[in-house]
Parts: C-alpha cells; structure tokens; sequence
C-alpha cells in the first residue's frame, strides 16, 4: 500500500499510523509513500508517533529530473526510490544525447532511459500499452551505460516535471 501524496500535512502521520496498523494486522505487507519530498520523509521517520520506515518513495525521476535530496534521503534510511515516469511521457527521446548513447549501444532511447535508472539504484516505472515496447522496456540488461555516459545523461537535469510536484508541499 502506498499513500500517493502528501497532501493535507495535518494528517499525514496520522496515515501513515494506519498504513503501519494494515501492516501489523496482515493486511499489508509492505508500505510505503509516492510523491514524498525528503523533508516529508524526514516528517514520518521522525515522528514519535511511527515505527515503522517507508519501503518505498515512488517519485518521478529520469535524467531531466533529478531528484538527488529525495534519493539521498531514500538511500540515508533503506528507502527504495521507485522511478515514476522514467520515460519522461516520451517527451524528450530525440534529446541528442539520448539518441547518441542509444546508437552506440544498438538500442533505442527508452532503453537508456530505463538504463539510467537502472544504474542510479532505481526501480523504474516505464509506462507502455504496447506489447514490443513493453519488451523492449525491459530488455535493459545486455548493456551497461559507462562512467562518462551517466555524467552526461546526470548533465541533461533541467527540473523538468511531467506532471505535478507534490514534492516540494510544505
């Protein structure tokens, strides 16, 4: 189970005490938050009132969004950052960067988009309803992005949100 945002800041550890709740009961048997800034994260692990850590913070992230306080923060207290949109809503695969690194590798842009995420230590969320795509997003194990290829995909960061960003909510 996953509290999708963190909307109405009042009662967010009073949610999250009910997801920890589910879990002790069987109901759950893992928890976790999406769209949760770090200082939301901060917020739950905090509190006096939680036991329990976030398994997972589902956040959008790709090479044009860095989220890299939410990812330290993930990495800071065992959180799996699980990479929503990773495949920027297809708005960026003739970024010649993407395509440059996809013609060396004989594979297509989305795949280094997944890649990325892969090689950062996220699990990516790629979204398709196209089964040879769905394939191909998931055909992202027979080649590894180099040293000066991450830097160069960590450099195309532009703060680029495909939808909202519920991660900077007070």
């Amino acid at each position: 189970y996953l509290i999708h945002s963190p909307h109405h800041p009042r009662h967010r550890v009073e949610t999250w005490r009910g997801l920890e709740q589910l879990q002790r009961e069987g109901v759950a048997r893992s928890i976790g938050v999406s769209n949760y800034g770090a200082h939301h994260l901060r917020e739950l692990i905090d509190s006096p009132e939680t036991t329990v850590v976030p398994a997972v913070n589902q956040v959008e992230c790709h090479p044009f969004l860095q989220q890299n306080a939410i990812e330290k923060a993930c990495l800071d207290h065992g959180i799996i950052l699980q990479a929503y949109s990773p495949l920027v809503k297809a708005r960026k695969m003739d970024d010649p960067t993407i395509r440059q690194i996809a013609a060396e590798h004989g594979v297509n842009p989305a795949q280094v988009l997944v890649r990325w995420s892969i090689q950062r230590g996220y699990v990516p969320l790629p979204k398709s309803v196209n089964p040879a795509r769905i394939a191909q997003n998931a055909d992202v194990f027979g080649f590894e992005l180099t040293l000066q290829e991450m830097e160069q995909l960590n450099g195309l960061h532009m703060q680029l949100t495909t939808g909202w960003d519920p991660t900077t909510l007070p």
